[in-house]
């Protein structure tokens, strides 16, 4: 199935895996915009009030990264 409804079977069959690949597609969507618009803003500067756009992109992709790398397969193995 495709689409809305598709999305919504396999939730329903799955939705621990349904709920992390949505949340993922979402991260990196929202990712991607907040680094368009931090590079759009300049380099940083070096100064924590500044920068705070570039300090999102950056925590949010290291945790977005440790997510998939320990949460992920620990979830799995203790399927």
């Amino acid at each position: 199935m495709r689409g809305i409804a598709g999305i919504g079977a396999r939730f329903r069959a799955h939705p621990v895996a349904t709920a992390i690949e949505l949340g993922s597609f979402l991260t990196c969507f929202l990712l991607l915009l907040t680094t368009v618009a931090a590079v759009a803003s300049g380099p940083p500067t070096g100064t924590v009030t500044g920068d705070r756009l570039w300090l999102v992109v950056i925590a949010a992709g290291g945790f977005f990264v440790l997510f998939w790398t320990l949460v992920v397969p620990l979830y799995e193995r203790l399927l």
